[in-house]
């Protein structure tokens, strides 16, 4: 794949028009990773140039640019979490979970792009409609308290928090469902939903069976019973609109390593301790996708 010319991550497409490239670059083809690092590299352009570049866009590229810079601004602005979330707490690496936690500035051209935003926004439709599908069927399936927030737990000082997707509290005829039962749901593309669809969740999806049972298990003081009943999983096939269920029966060891988990991240936090990372190599597949990747090999443990 092709480097991106400013930052050297792999290119996404984005490069200079062919009339462009002859005036500037002689023909030379430069391509890079995000129109951030276009803009980067094109600040000494001149302003005849930049007005070619610009029309040469489609009209296509034009408008999608400026709804993900839009996307891009609101996101940036948003009040940083002050907790170290639970839906979180089943990735690998105790390092990434700190720099999350600590609201360390990713390194640069990594932030969430506005491709990605309007993934996770469109991934809230489906569990919006899923809501919608499972009411329509019979299930009594409650997503808000009283107060219209969502359900909840808040552990260790405020520190450590979760929100539920929903629960149940009924299911139609012919459904045999313990209740209350938590629900959670996911939107997978089609490779990633045929993979849980096939393993199941635990084997597929480790990081969403350590969430669930985190919930059920903080759960369970606001929501007697709760961990005592098998939660059920939903994920939606984003692609082919597939649907696939699954019960979770609670598991309270993994529980207890989760919360174990959290709180020795919690305490390295406030210590200052920097924890180890998830390998020794920084080609690992799991580093090379990480947002911190630079600053944390740059960094001394």
């Amino acid at each position: 794949m092709t480097a991106c010319y400013q930052c050297g991550q792999p290119a996404r497409g984005f490069r200079w028009a062919p009339t462009q490239q002859r005036r500037f670059t002689a023909g030379t083809l430069r391509q890079f990773c995000s129109l951030d690092c276009l803009s980067l590299h094109t600040e000494h352009i001149t302003e005849d140039v930049m007005l070619d570049y610009n029309q040469k866009r489609s009209i296509s590229e034009q408008i999608t640019e400026k709804i993900d810079q839009t996307l891009e601004k609101v996101e940036q602005q948003k009040t940083p979490r002050s907790y170290l979330g639970a839906s979180r707490l089943g990735e690998e690496c105790q390092r990434r979970l700190q720099f999350e936690f600590w609201h360390q500035p990713v390194d640069q051209g990594q932030h969430f792009r506005g491709q990605l935003l309007r993934i996770f926004q469109f991934g809230h439709q489906f569990e919006a409609l899923a809501i919608n599908w499972l009411r329509a069927a019979g299930f009594e399936l409650y997503t808000e308290t009283r107060e219209g927030g969502q359900f909840g737990f808040s552990a260790a000082d405020g520190k450590l928090k979760g929100h539920v997707d929903g629960i149940f509290n009924g299911a139609p005829a012919g459904i045999e469902m313990d209740c209350p039962a938590l629900w959670e749901c996911k939107s997978m593309n089609n490779k990633s939903w045929k993979d849980t669809a096939k393993r199941g969740v635990v084997l597929a999806k480790p990081i969403y069976a350590a969430q669930v049972v985190l919930y059920q298990a903080y759960m369970e003081p606001i929501v007697p019973g709760i961990s005592q009943n098998p939660a059920l999983f939903t994920a939606v096939n984003k692609d082919t609109c597939e649907l696939y269920f699954e019960w979770l029966p609670f598991d309270a060891g993994l529980a207890q390593q989760c919360s174990d988990k959290a709180v020795a991240i919690l305490q390295a936090c406030e210590s200052g301790e920097l924890l180890p990372r998830i390998s020794t190599d920084a080609g690992h597949y799991h580093c090379k996708m990480c947002p911190w990747k630079q600053q944390c090999w740059e960094a001394r443990t």
